[in-house]
């Protein structure tokens, strides 16, 4: 059957975009690190709404789904536990809290835990991945639907410094990369029942990057490995187009309209092309390589974050306008609203920079005192940031 591409499209738009508030998924709806509501244009003390304790550890973002914060975390000596907890977003009241075992191999560096990976949300449930290649689904009460342990069917799927790519979801398909050295796969798994829709081979190399979406007439999931990026179908998983020039295997592509930016060989910028099986090359700059937070494309420009600094390029033709030095090292990806920029460095201090394409400018910052290694999320003004030990709302 013919697949009638553009509605499909319009449909997936409209499924991402019309959500009112929410941030369904790491780095948001469209997985692009841009908040379209103003956010406070100032951290300080002032600034926290609210703080609450977590248990467990937890690499993984916030996601929000309405008036409600869900965030993945894992406890125990062998990171064995998996907890998923749901907040209320006004007060931070703890609402429910669900606990599994892991099924798979939960070994990781001592930097990362079980829960790396960030869950993500059609709106109706929530699914939680985890380094251990657990897949949960529950509704947004709580109640479990399905649990799919991966290891099970894949046993060598994984690696000794623990998998960290986040799923998401794309119509009624959520898209799961589970790559590493032994064996490497992507699915696209039914949302109702957790069952396979497709399943593709990929690269036999460890991988810890996270898929994105591309919309257009011709939607499509951009799976990203060290061999470059793989675009396929979100229904069927074939393959509509391949960047086989190489990629970064940490920090993921950014998308905006129908160019993506890549890690490769610093940035390089690529759109598709109607019927053929190779990208556009639009603009490489070597100049602009990231470290471990993935590159922000926004407001004309497209921004870099090193250990020391923050790089910005023309979004059309790569030229560098400005760099600014800030204090890393980065682990969190950084995210944006307007005018302004969030980065959160490793030790704990938030930095605010006004970002225009004439110059960068750091206008706030904050220590918040706690390692700081998850991307912060944001919602209805406020942005939510989790570390091991707590979860804050900082609002205006």
């Amino acid at each position: 059957m013919k697949t009638n591409w553009p509605f499909l499209g319009l449909a997936l738009v409209a499924m991402l975009c019309c959500t009112g508030a929410d941030w369904r998924q790491f780095r948001g709806n469209l997985v692009n690190g841009v908040c379209e509501d103003a956010l406070p244009e100032s951290i300080s003390g002032d600034s926290i709404v609210w703080k609450v304790e977590l248990e467990g550890r937890g690499l993984s973002s916030p996601i929000i789904v309405g008036e409600r914060v869900f965030v993945s975390a894992s406890s125990g000596f062998d990171q064995d536990r998996l907890h998923l907890t749901c907040f209320d977003a006004a007060a931070g009241k703890e609402l429910w809290q669900r606990q599994f075992w892991a099924t798979g191999r939960t070994v990781s560096h001592p930097k990362m835990c079980n829960a790396t990976p960030t869950p993500c949300s059609d709106g109706e449930r929530i699914f939680a991945s985890y380094s251990s290649n657990d897949v949960v689904c529950t509704d947004l009460d709580g109640n479990l639907l399905w649990f799919r342990g991966l290891n099970y069917d894949y046993p060598n799927a994984s690696n000794s410094l623990g998998m960290s790519s986040s799923p998401i979801v794309v119509g009624n398909t959520l898209v799961v990369q589970v790559e590493s050295d032994d064996e490497a796969y992507a699915f696209g798994l039914d949302t109702a029942t957790g069952l396979e829709k497709w399943k593709l081979e990929r690269p036999r190399r460890a991988n810890w990057t996270s898929p994105t979406w591309m919309g257009g007439e011709t939607p499509a999931v951009l799976l990203q490995s060290s061999d470059g990026i793989q675009a396929v179908d979100p229904t069927t998983g074939s393959t509509l187009w391949t960047y086989t020039n190489g990629a970064s295997t940490i920090p993921s592509s950014a998308v905006v309209g129908n160019t993506v930016f890549v890690p490769s060989h610093g940035i390089t910028a690529l759109t598709p092309e109607a019927g053929q099986a190779h990208p556009k090359q639009l603009w490489n700059s070597g100049r602009l390589g990231p470290s471990t937070p993935s590159p922000l494309a926004h407001n004309s420009m497209v921004m870099s974050i090193s250990d020391v600094k923050i790089a910005a390029a023309d979004q059309f033709g790569g030229e560098l306008l400005w760099e600014l030095r800030v204090p890393g090292p980065f682990s969190a990806s950084p995210i944006a609203a307007g005018e302004f920029v969030y980065l959160f460095n490793e030790k704990g201090r938030a930095i605010v920079v006004k970002a225009t394409p004439q110059a960068g400018t750091i206008v706030s910052e904050f220590n918040f005192d706690e390692t700081l290694l998850a991307t912060p999320s944001a919602s209805n003004g406020a942005i939510y940031l989790r570390s091991d030990g707590h979860l804050w709302k900082i609002g205006k």
